[in-house]
């Protein structure tokens, strides 16, 4: 299938992109409104966290201003994952490929040992102490990400064929199943419905046939019959979607998160009720407002406008995604760039979709905006990926 257009080198590009060495330059060819988006999307996640916590005794220890501490600190450490991504560069990572993706194989296993933990009926996680804990899937889709990207890419980029064969295909895809079947066994839904998008994506950016597209989305619709035939999902799961294709079954119990995420939503109008002053958010109406349903504090609280505004920042980091995908000069540039767009889209997509009912409840984050240390880090180390393309593309002299 056409995919993006792959260009070469010449001498005169590398030579000049060897000359990008001050730090000035690098600060001058960052992709500024990707990187400003994604650090408004933070400030707005900060305050609805806050919002969303602050009288909440029973999980923020007696003080107001818990997770909005937390937050600022998961996303500091998410700006310097960030930093040091670009600063070691995705061509760099792209020879760790194998250890990264060997680690997060690591991290998997390590959740399905007596190491994991359940937490929010969710058993992926792995507790560290202090409050702190680990949720490895979200690391798993880089590694997916990267992996997948350097085994299509790699006789395309060296000009051995112009786009990746069967056998590679299947290599790749063999690699992706690995990670996806330790987190079916969670069982983790959210991440898995994530994955396969990524995966998705990826297939088509790298260019591969479109038979592998189609039977890629019929292997899907085949998985997910023999999931739900083989009971590998738990009961609760399967309520979440029972209440989505009938929002009237059971209001008070599967229903409620949604009904609750509906009426806080609705009832912000156009402008909102004002920060800290929303009854459902204030009322603790709403379950896991600071962390699956964020978005629903904004829509009391800051009404049709705030909620937009959200909205339009992840279609910001999208659009600058996008433009980074087409402007590289190499497939495994473009594949990785593909890659966090299909992440980025499809799971904000869920995320927001789920609150206003038209998707069914998931379980996964808000990306920059929800509360979560393992997913702040995942999401600003993609942002630094998407940055080393740009920066790292060759320039004229």
């Amino acid at each position: 299938m056409a995919g993006f257009s792959v260009q070469r080198y010449t001498p005169k590009e590398r030579g000049a992109f060897a000359k990008l060495t001050a730090r000035d330059s690098v600060v001058r060819r960052l992709d500024w409104p990707l990187l400003l988006a994604a650090l408004a999307l933070c400030f707005v996640g900060s305050l609805l966290v806050w919002s969303a916590t602050r009288n909440r005794t029973n999980i923020n220890q007696g003080d107001p201003y818990y997770f909005l501490i937390r937050h600022a600190m998961n996303a500091g450490i998410g700006l310097c994952l960030m930093i040091g991504t670009i600063w070691l560069g995705h061509r760099t990572l792209r020879g760790a490929v194998p250890i990264l993706y060997g680690l997060s194989i690591l991290l998997l296993l390590a959740v399905l040992s007596p190491l994991g933990a359940t937490v929010n009926g969710a058993h992926s996680w792995i507790v560290l102490g202090g409050g702190f804990s680990l949720q490895p899937s979200e690391f798993a889709k880089i590694a997916i990400i990267l992996c997948m990207a350097m085994l299509l890419a790699a006789r395309v980029d060296a000009g051995d064929q112009l786009h990746p064969d069967h056998r590679t295909v299947v290599k790749s895809l063999g690699l992706a199943m690995i990670p996806i079947g330790c987190i079916m066994l969670m069982p983790d839904l959210g991440s898995t419905m994530v994955i396969l998008v990524i995966i998705l994506g990826v297939l088509l950016a790298s260019g591969a046939s479109n038979r592998w597209i189609f039977g890629l989305l019929g292997a899907g619709v085949v998985g997910a019959v023999l999931v739900a035939a083989l009971g590998i999902l738990d009961k609760y799961q399967i309520n979440r979607f029972a209440a989505f294709a009938n929002p009237k079954l059971d209001p008070a119990g599967v229903g409620y998160n949604t009904g609750q995420a509906r009426i806080a939503i609705g009832s912000g109008g156009l402008t909102g009720t004002g920060l800290f002053k929303g009854s459902q958010t204030t009322g603790q109406f709403v379950p896991e407002q600071q962390t699956d349903f964020v978005f629903t504090v904004a829509g009391e609280e800051l009404g049709f406008v705030g909620a937009g505004l959200i909205i339009v920042l992840l279609g910001v980091i999208l659009w600058r995604a996008c433009r980074i995908a087409r402007e590289t000069t190499e497939l495994y540039g473009t594949i990785v760039a593909a890659g966090i767009i299909a992440w980025f889209a499809f799971q904000s997509f869920e995320n927001i979709g789920m609150t206003l009912g038209i998707m069914p409840v998931a379980g996964i984050p808000l990306p920059f905006v929800s509360y979560g240390g393992s997913s702040m880090f995942a999401v600003w180390v993609a942002i630094g990926l998407l940055q080393s393309i740009r920066v790292q593309r060759p320039i004229t002299a």
